[in-house]
């Protein structure tokens, strides 16, 4: 469901209930077709309900675009310094099969956050495990300091993504539960709007106090 349009949906819910408890002529007119305080209390409830999930929803959507946001910015900063390595890494240890096989070096990097943090964790642990490894890195500046650093940045993108994919839970559920409450609302508003055209169908004034304009 559209946001704005759910927005509208609710906020016609509101003047039209709102307007109905709160004009007296309004309301005994309405009553005698079944829709008395307590009824339209039901549906004043249905909307503050509707309302509450939407704001919900909205929070949800936020909180899951910042992670996402931090996880693309953590991404970023990781694998420009990953890439580097790994241009460099090729060139000096290109002699050295078993060393290219051991970083996972030798084909192309994996577009997926899955295999991007797969391909950059061995390449990680298993440099800073190969001594030969290690001292031929280090001749270009890429010492054990250096890859401890990007390897806790790589876990660093894990995490972000593990926070991120959760918020995408969380968001995707609270969409869930606000369709159901606006579908709620919109299966009483429904009737409420068709028993009204009827109760008021000689007093348009009245059906535009409950947000209803027929067409001229």
């Amino acid at each position: 469901m559209n946001n704005t349009t759910i927005d509208s949906k609710i906020l016609f819910a509101q003047v039209a209930i709102t307007n109905a408890l709160g004009n007296p002529s309004l309301l005994e007119t309405l009553s005698e077709y079944g829709y008395t305080a307590e009824v339209l209390a039901v549906g004043k409830a249905l909307y503050e309900d509707a309302k509450v999930k939407q704001e919900k929803q909205k929070k949800e959507y936020g909180e899951q675009y910042q992670a996402t946001d931090a996880l693309d910015a953590a991404k970023y900063a990781a694998n420009k310094a990953y890439i580097k390595q790994v241009k460099l890494a090729r060139i000096v240890l290109k002699d050295n099969r078993g060393a290219l096989e051991a970083l996972d070096i030798s084909g192309r990097r994996k577009q997926t956050y899955s295999g991007w943090l797969s391909q950059a964790s061995v390449f990680y642990t298993n440099a800073l495990a190969d001594a030969t490894v290690l001292a031929e890195l280090s001749k270009l500046s890429i010492t054990e300091a250096v890859l401890t650093a990007s390897k806790e940045a790589v876990a660093d993108v894990a995490d972000k993504l593990a926070v991120q994919l959760k918020e995408k839970g969380d968001a995707q559920a609270a969409t869930e539960v606000r369709d159901r409450a606006v579908e709620e609302l919109e299966d009483w508003m429904g009737d409420f709007i068709g028993i009204a055209r009827v109760a008021l169908q000689d007093e348009p004034q009245m059906l535009e106090m409950l947000g209803i304009v027929e067409p001229s």
